[in-house]
């Protein structure tokens, strides 16, 4: 491998699982008790499937302007709890080591991202970061994953992409990178069905060990 990609929500930060118990809060007033899988089918794209679904299985009217300010006013509140995933920042050091190039690739918007990013003081050790701002269609397209390799200088089959929902899978693999999942609480249950290998998380096993096992399923 030449290079690894990184998602971010979910991935670096689990951001899903916050967002889920605080649209799970808000829905209520909807009288509507959202469950996991509903909230899922968005990870790893735009909200405007989990709006369609919403409206779908609320038993009232959703303003959606309404549930946007209210859920980004509970978030806000335990944003301060948020930390990195267990593992990622091994990985990172480790992959700088190794001298891989590393890229990120997220369909949250450049703001959102590089601030968390910055905040965990880890933005250096990405070399290419591609957002929303920078593509036309986010994931399951592969467009944000082509656009980093290509910025990296390496093929789809040079680069292992690290992610935690299915619709980041899906854009991996049609971009030509392998793929391993590390899910998250809210994307664990999902089928990953076409990954390389699955992570309960990133401590579970070193990133050096992890790329002698994945080079060694390939070569099978």
């Amino acid at each position: 491998m030449k290079a690894i990609v990184f998602d971010f929500d979910g991935l670096i930060v689990d951001t899903e699982s916050v967002w889920f118990d605080v649209f799970k809060e808000v829905m209520i007033e909807y009288d509507c008790d959202l469950k996991i899988e509903d909230f899922a089918i968005c990870i790893g794209t735009t909200d405007d499937i989990l709006y369609e679904r919403l409206a779908q299985i609320a038993h009232k009217p959703i303003d959606r302007t309404e549930i946007s300010q209210k859920t980004r006013e509970r978030y806000q509140d335990k944003m301060s709890h948020l930390q990195l995933r267990e593992g990622v920042l091994d990985y990172l050091q480790t992959a700088k080591n190794l001298g891989l190039k590393i890229g990120l690739a997220s369909s949250s918007s450049r703001r959102w991202v590089e601030g968390f990013l910055e905040r965990f003081g880890i933005k250096e050790f990405f070399d290419v970061i591609k957002t929303s701002d920078d593509v036309k269609r986010v994931k399951p397209d592969p467009e944000l994953y082509l656009r980093v390799i290509q910025d990296l200088g390496v093929e789809g089959h040079e680069a292992l992409a690290f992610e935690d929902s299915k619709n980041g899978l899906t854009a991996a693999i049609k971009a030509g990178l392998h793929c391993v999942i590390v899910p998250n609480p809210v994307t664990s249950f999902l089928d990953f069905s076409g990954h390389l290998h699955r992570l309960s998380s990133m401590g579970e096993i070193g990133l050096h060990d992890l790329l002698a096992l994945v080079e060694a399923k390939l070569v099978k």
